[in-house]
């Protein structure tokens, strides 16, 4: 049972929920290297026995968390819209940590949909999105998971127990033998992540030997409506025109161009309604479905305002990184005089 003590920092983490995008939403305090001295210790997480998607069973405190730097985040694999989201801005986490992963460093997804999500179900999702060693999808008891949600409170009444399956876009991040856990958005940009898990997490009582010099920094520009979109929903899976960072990108096609290629009306409907076009078998979107490891496109649930501003910085991108060559007046004039002449 949870003491007066913790009860309202767990309440304090569930509501950093609603309004935690991209920043750290809440920090535990430090504590000696002990279970003894930091009271998220074997006493306070349940030891819940889960599977993973190879069929291996573990117990969360002993297996999973115990003296691990960790990441933790909540899906379930029929979900079309945030969950690959998630799972694929995670991916780009793990691309940056290299073999870290697995060594000092653990990710787990958990499903909230244990009926549906058997761990032959875990495999194929982790085999879609390309998963390297060291991340683990698990399912288990469905009140069990529940209470470990709670627990680490990922969990918010009213959301997390509706009948759609919606659940809070939360990722906890975590050092189990310090006793400092971070509240994070999924979609946060993976460096920062990536940061967190193999530097802040792992020396946090050692200062940086970095010496920013922030009076000297540039002044950036604060980006477009457009461009917020593209870096917060559509990153995870597409790159646009980024040679150097193509690497991070295996889930979907590089977006510079898009705007130029395709029928701006099917575009709309596309990045508006995809899962209704894949049930309708729109051919295009049946082609790019099949053509990228059969990984849906998620509906990202944009407005109309929304998806034109976003196809406009993809067109203001398109344009600045590729400029389109201006067509020659002269050349026009002089085929539209010899064409009149073979009229």
């Amino acid at each position: 049972m949870i003491t007066s003590y913790w009860t309202r920092p767990i309440k304090l983490l569930r509501l950093l929920v609603l309004f935690t995008l991209g920043i750290t939403g809440w920090s535990a305090a430090t504590a000696e290297d002990s279970d003894t001295a930091t009271p998220w210790g074997k006493d306070y997480f349940p030891n819940t026995e889960l599977v993973n998607q190879d069929g291996q069973k573990v117990r969360f405190f002993d297996d999973l968390i115990k003296d691990k730097v960790v990441a933790i985040n909540f899906i379930f694999t029929s979900c079309t819209d945030s969950c690959p989201l998630e799972t694929a801005r995670l991916l780009q986490v793990q691309k940056v940590l290299g073999d870290r992963v697995g060594k000092d460093i653990f990710l787990y997804s958990i499903s909230i949909d244990p009926e549906t999500d058997t761990p032959e179900v875990l495999k194929k999702y982790a085999d879609k999105f390309k998963i390297g060693p060291g991340w683990q999808f698990l399912t288990g008891n469905k009140d069990d998971i529940t209470a470990l949600r709670k627990s680490l409170g990922l969990f918010i009444d009213g959301i997390d127990n509706g009948r759609n399956k919606d659940h809070n876009l939360s990722l906890i991040i975590g050092n189990q033998s310090t006793g400092r856990w971070m509240k994070s958005s999924p979609m946060e940009n993976p460096y920062i992540l990536a940061d967190r898990l193999g530097k802040t997490l792992q020396n946090w009582k050692q200062a940086s030997p970095i010496n920013h010099d922030y009076a000297s920094a540039p002044t950036l520009r604060p980006p477009s409506a457009g461009e917020q979109i593209y870096r917060t929903r559509c990153s995870s899976c597409h790159t646009l025109g980024d040679t150097q960072n193509a690497g991070m990108r295996s889930i979907g096609p590089d977006l510079i161009g898009v705007t130029r290629q395709r029928d701006p009306q099917w575009l709309k409907r596309w990045i508006k309604e995809p899962d209704q076009m894949l049930a309708e078998k729109d051919a295009l979107a049946m082609q790019l479905y099949e053509q990228y490891n059969s990984l849906a496109m998620p509906n990202l649930r944009l407005g109309d305002i929304e998806i034109n501003a976003l196809l406009t910085y993809l067109a203001e991108e398109t344009e600045r990184l590729r400029p389109q060559a201006p067509v020659a007046q002269d050349t026009h004039d002089e085929a539209h005089h010899h064409a009149g002449h073979q009229m």
